[in-house]
Parts: C-alpha cells; structure tokens; sequence
C-alpha cells in the first residue's frame, strides 16, 4: 500500500484503486493539487510503476519531491504506444503548461531568432520570436534580444540588405512608388532593391545568400564569393564597387579571426555545458561550425533545485532543441543525459540527419567543453552578483522610507498611481505594485476615467482610488462569508460555471492584497484626495505619500499627509532611487495606455470620415483586417468580400487610403 500521509490527497482509498488501474504501459502522469492546478509532468516507461514511486518512504525524496508530493491531491495519465511518444507528449505539455516543479527554461516562449525571408522576392532579415514552416530560414535562439540587434547591425554594415526594422513592406512599397531610395542608401546600409536598376534581384539574393552562410559560419566560401566580386568590378573599371567590396572583405576578414579555429575538428556541432548553485543554473551553449567557434549563449533554467546534473541537462536539450531551427550532426556534453538513444531518435527524426552525442573525456573535444563549463560559471556569477546588487539595493531603500515616514515594518507592497490626459480628453489612471522593491507586472492595473470632466488630477484620483478600494472590501467581505463549491458537480457543463466563478474569486483576491505604502504621483492636494477616498471606503490605516516633482521632474520629494514640510530626499539615498523607478514607471504605464486610447480613437475617427463607411462596416473592416495598415494593404476584393461591404465602397476606401 502506498503511502499518502504526507499528500493533499482527500480519499486514499479511491486514490490507490485509481492507481492500481493505472498499466505498466509508457505514458505521461500529470500530478495536480486540491484545485486541479497542474504541479509536473512527467514520463514514464512503466507508468504505474514510476507513480507508485512517488510514495514510499519521504526520506528516500529529495526535498523538492516531497514539497510536489504534498500537494499531490489527484492526477491524469496519458498512455502512448512508445517511449519516444511519451518523450515528445512531455515536452509539448510542459511547454504549454510549464508547471511548477518541472525545469524550466525561463522564458523560453520568448527567445528571439533571426528570420531571413528568403521566400519572398526582396528578402528580409529581421529578429523574430515565432519559428513558423514558411519557407524562411531561421537562425538561433539567442539568449537576448540585444545579442540579435548586435548581430543584426553588424550584417547590415558587411552586407547593406533591407534596414531589419527600418524597411517594412509599406515603406519599401512607398519609396518604390517614389522612383528613388532612403538615406540608408546613401548611407551604403542598403543597396536600394526599392528602386528599380539600383540593384537586380539576382544580385541581391546573392548578397542574402552570402548573409545566411555568414551565419552559418561559412565565412571562407563568403569572402571567395566577395573578392570574385571585387576583381570583376576592378575589371569592368567600377572602382566604387570594388573598394566597397574590399572594405565588406577586410571588415568579414576581422571578425573570422576573432573566431578560435580548431584543429581536429572541422564539422557542426553544439557544445553544452552548465553550471549551478542552490537553485540556480545556467547552461552555456557553443556552436561550432565548420571548425570554428562562431557564437555562445548562456541560458537560465529555473525550478532546478534537487535536481540530477542527468536530469538539468535532459530538459535543457529536449526544450531548446524542441524549438531550435538547426540541429547540429554532433552534441558534445558536459555530463551523460537520461535516454541519450531515444533523445537522439527524437533529434535524427525532427532534422532528417544522423545525429550523435557524446561525453568527451579528454582531448580538444573535452577542451571545448571545459571552455563551455568556464563560461555558464562566470554568467553564474554575474547574474548572482547582479541579483544581490538589487536585493540589497531594494532593501536599502525601503528601510530608508520605513525610517522617513515612521512605518511600523519595511513596505514590502507598494502601490502607486498615475493620472495621464490631453487637455482633459482620454482621461486614464495606472496602477503599478513594487513587492520587496522589484516590480510585479502581473498586479498592474489601469483605469478609464469615468466620472471626471475636464483635465482635474485630484478629482481622477479620488474616483480611481474610490473604485479601486471599493473593490477590496467586497473582496474582503466575500472572504467573510464563503460559499461552499459544490463537490458533486462532475459534468463538463457543469464545472464550466465552476471554472468561470473560481477565475471570478481569483480576481477579487487579488484586489483583497493591501498595499504597506500608497504613493500617488502629485503634491498636498492629490494626497488630500486619496486621504478622503480611504477614509470613506474605511481604509485610514494604510499610509500615504505623495510624490511632488519639480517641473523638470528633478526632484521626487515625499509629501505626507498633515504634515506641512515636505521630506527631501538626499540625491544619492536609496530612498530617492526607488521613489523614482515606482513613480515614473506608474508614468510610463499610464502614458502608455492614455496614447493607446488616444490612438485607437483618431484611428476610428479618422475611418469613420470616409463616406460609405460607417459603425458596422468599420467593426466589420477591422474584424478581418485588425488594423488600418491591414485595411491599407487587402486588395479592392479582399474589401468588398467583406461583410456589409460593396465594390464601390470598397473602391472609394481604397482610393482615400
């Protein structure tokens, strides 16, 4: 019998029949709490006999098994017909779900690449997050965006294709209509395929190609392509030419050296290595092509604690090479992983290629991946030393502004609000929350004015921090008075209202969390407002401090309520740093929506004004077109196939577009 002393599971007896039911057969387990939150996926070649494991004795777990196991409170099982089946269900329910105790690559669904659209007749090349079967080349991932805006910059300077973010199919379109190209092209960044004779498209496709086996790290075969190039434009007298394609040579020429040529090696190949420290990891990947090494990239994993070396560097591989455009015929690792043949079955499927992975021991293989190991340990240390540089630096501050403003404990929530209009129209107000000195995006909050006419910040405040905190004490009331859930309820139409009412007081708690501080962006009168809100709403306890700014912002003085003498914040305390980031990131959201309205409004205006369209047509326009630049770009068909549109409409659309 197991044991589920230690779980959250409510019927042990119904729990261990399910269980016993569960076949020896490959599979996926999902294990899920009391609310039916997803905690881990995981795979098993004998399915029952893996979950079973789970509870014996909570000494054999590691901790971080124990903390999974006491939430277990239910599960799912998906049965496969093989191993490999099972590997490749885990990886897609992970990246879909990315549950809690699994490892994670953090922020994996984000991790940008280079996209060379070679599909299309002038080709583009441009970062991009989404890999998609269209016919376009994909290069990466890179570990940040800023590694692909370096690595974009520096092919446009060698190679002047389309500007990656300069030159959309709408302004290449408008210059093509013009007859002459931008600056960039004055500026040798681009060769000016907008305009006919400038460059043909042969030629420029060469230069495309030559761009996609740079980064390939093919930079011989590029460099003999260019100085052909060279030679047959000093021949044919375009000395112009010749001598930008000398410097384009000289500048690839450079960047080769820099690359560490091998000696014994001359294929592909990725070298993975890893290193980590309670809890945290950081896997360092090399790419060597064609002998020499051409990139790395540190990622971080998360949730790794207690977990085998084996373990950290199966899931690392099996979510980076999910989505990897290019699979390299050999891996070189640092240590063994768990089912190296049936993760290389899953490689050699996805490329179509042989594909090898070993563990060197000795020699320049081994070299390679000791220099790997050497830098995911000096990112660990970076990212370590900038962690506790910000932690103490929050710390600082707020124990400066529990001192300045006689709070009983640091200010571990902060709320503060922002007022944003133009002359009083789209009146709007933000909502940001720092938690121990680090902002936390997923309580931000924004405001549409409803009740204030005019351009007034203090009536706005009051109505927002009225709405606001009239929320919290429903919330709280509704904590008070609980409604029991209705555990018979078993059907699919009968848990939907369920989900909709559990996704309802998830929302009503998050209102119920109470700031330590409130700020509000503003001097004696805004601080006025948001006392009376409170009082009235019976939430005088939480203390308040206005953020009063000099007109060129230079200053944040805190002002308090009842107090005549505004506190001055030394220029160099902690306090004034971290009063700045709250308060002109509340700014910055609440611009951000206000411009948003502000836009959306003149756009709807401004279509509107065209005759023959009017509310339904323009709802039924952006409906399929989702914007103007969508409705400037569809073909007088694609308009007038749309519903409640005719020919004529849509010709006249097209015309004043």
């Amino acid at each position: 019998m197991p044991d589920f002393s230690h779980t959250s599971i409510p019927d042990p007896e119904a729990f261990a029949e399910r269980l016993r039911c569960v076949p020896d057969t490959p599979g996926v387990y999902l294990w899920k709490d009391a609310q039916g939150t997803l905690l881990y996926v995981g795979k098993g070649k004998k399915l029952r006999e893996r979950m079973r494991s789970y509870f014996g004795s909570p000494r054999s777990l590691s901790a971080k098994t124990r903390r999974l196991v006491s939430h277990i409170a239910d599960f799912d099982t998906i049965i496969t017909q093989s191993e490999l089946e099972a590997l490749l269900l885990e990886m897609n329910l992970i990246k879909q779900h990315r549950p809690r105790y699994n490892i994670l690559l953090k922020d994996d669904k984000s991790y940008p690449y280079i996209k060379v659209t070679l599909q299309e007749e002038w080709p583009r090349v441009f970062s991009t997050r989404q890999v998609q079967p269209d016919g376009a080349r994909y290069f990466g991932p890179y570990a940040s965006a800023g590694s692909v805006y370096k690595a974009l910059d520096l092919l446009n300077r060698l190679f002047a294709f389309r500007p990656p973010y300069e030159c959309k199919d709408d302004k290449f379109t408008r210059y093509r209509r013009l007859g002459r190209p931008c600056l960039y092209h004055q500026m040798k960044r681009c060769l000016g395929p907008c305009v006919p004779g400038l460059v043909s498209q042969a030629e420029y496709r060469a230069t495309i190609e030559a761009v996609c086996r740079f980064l390939e790290g093919k930079t011989e075969q590029v460099t003999r392509s260019l100085r052909q190039e060279m030679e047959a434009a000093s021949d044919e007298l375009n000395f112009e030419r010749a001598a930008l394609l000398r410097d384009r040579i000289v500048a690839i020429e450079k960047i080769s050296q820099r690359q560490q040529v091998l000696r014994s090696v001359d294929e592909d190949q990725d070298v993975i290595a890893f290193a980590r420290e309670e809890g945290s990891a950081v896997v360092q990947v090399l790419f060597v092509r064609g002998g020499k090494l051409v990139n790395t990239e540190p990622f971080t994993l998360q949730g790794t604690e207690d977990e085998s070396d084996q373990a950290l560097l199966t899931s690392f591989i099996t979510q980076f090479y999910d989505q990897a455009p290019n699979v390299p015929p050999t891996l070189l690792l640092a240590e063994h992983v768990e089912e190296p043949l049936m993760i290389a079955a899953w490689l050699e499927k996805k490329v179509g290629q042989r594909i090898e992975i070993s563990v060197p021991r000795r020699g320049e293989k081994q070299q390679l991946v000791q220099l790997a190991t050497n830098n995911a340990r000096q990112k660990l240390d970076e990212l370590r030393q900038q962690w506790l540089n910000s932690e103490q630096r929050a710390i600082a501050g707020l124990s400066e502004l529990r001192d300045h403003l006689e709070l009983p404990g640091l200010p571990q929530r902060i709320e503060c609000y922002d007022i944003s209009n133009l002359q009083g129209q789209h009146s709007v107000a933000s909502m940001v929350v720092f938690e121990q000195g680090e902002p936390k995006s997923s309580a931000y909050r924004r405001f549409k004015l409803k009740g204030v006419e005019g351009a007034n910040d203090v009536a706005s405040l009051h109505e927002v921090l009225t709405r606001r905190f009239k929320r919290a004490a429903e919330a709280l009331a509704s904590e008070e008075q609980p409604v029991a859930p209705d555990v018979a309820s078993t059907s699919a139409e009968e848990r939907e209202p369920e989900a909709a009412e559990a996704k309802r007081q998830q929302a009503r708690e998050a209102w119920a969390v109470m700031p330590d501080l409130l700020l509000v962006d503003g001097g004696r009168a805004q601080v006025n407002a948001a006392v009376a809100a409170l009082q009235a709403l019976g939430f005088s306890h939480i203390p308040i401090a206005g953020v009063a700014k000099g007109p060129d912002r230079n200053r944040f003085d805190l002002v308090r309520p009842n107090q005549p003498d505004a506190i001055v914040l030394e220029r160099t305390s902690p306090a004034l740093n971290l009063v700045q980031r709250i308060d002109e990131e509340a700014h910055r959201f609440a611009i951000t929506y206000h411009r948003k309205l502000r836009s959306k409004n003149s756009f709807s205006s401004n279509l509107e004004t065209i005759p023959g369209i009017g509310p339904k047509r323009k709802k039924a326009l952006l409906r399929v077109f989702g914007s103007l630049a969508g409705i400037r770009k569809a073909s007088i068909e694609e308009l007038a196939a749309v519903p409640g549109m005719t020919r004529k409409a849509a010709e006249e659309l097209k015309r004043l577009l």
